[in-house]
C-alpha cells in the first residue's frame, strides 16, 4: 500500500518511519523541493530518514523539536555526490534548513534559513 507514487520520482514508503510502523507524515512543500532537487541533480535522491514518530525520533537521538516529527524534514544522499555538493543544490532549490554531515545532508522547510555542519 505504501508503494504509492506521490511525485515523478518518489513513493510514499520512502518517507515512512524506519521503525517498521509504516507511519508517515509528509509536507507537500518538502516533497516538491525534493522532486526539484532530484530534477536538478539528474540522479536519484535517497531518503535515509523521512518522517519519525516521537519514540523513534528519541531512539535515534533526534531533537524533541525535530522537523522530522512533522514531515517537514528528510536526511538524504545522492550517489556519487559529496554532501557539500548536495547542500549547494539544496540551497539553489530553496531548502531553508540544511545540515551537512559526513555522509548525508539534512534538508527541511523551516521559516528562518539556517545552515550547519554536523
Amino acid at each position: 500500500m505504501y508503494n504509492i507514487k506521490i511525485s515523478n520520482n518518489f513513493t510514499l514508503q520512502e518517507f515512512a518511519c524506519k521503525d517498521g510502523s509504516h507511519q508517515v507524515t509528509l509536507h507537500h512543500q518538502l516533497l516538491a523541493k525534493l522532486q526539484h532537487l532530484r530534477d536538478l541533480a539528474g540522479k536519484p535522491v535517497i531518503i535515509t530518514s523521512g518522517y519519525r514518530n516521537p519514540s523513534y525520533n528519541k531512539n535515534v537521538g533526534g531533537r524533541p523539536t525535530s522537523r522530522h516529527l512533522t514531515g517537514e524534514a528528510s536526511d538524504i544522499q545522492i550517489s556519487g555526490m559529496h554532501p557539500d555538493e548536495v547542500a549547494h543544490l539544496a540551497k539553489q532549490v530553496g531548502f531553508t534548513g540544511i545540515g551537512i554531515y559526513k555522509s548525508f545532508i539534512h534538508v527541511d522547510i523551516r521559516p528562518i534559513p539556517t545552515t550547519w555542519k554536523g
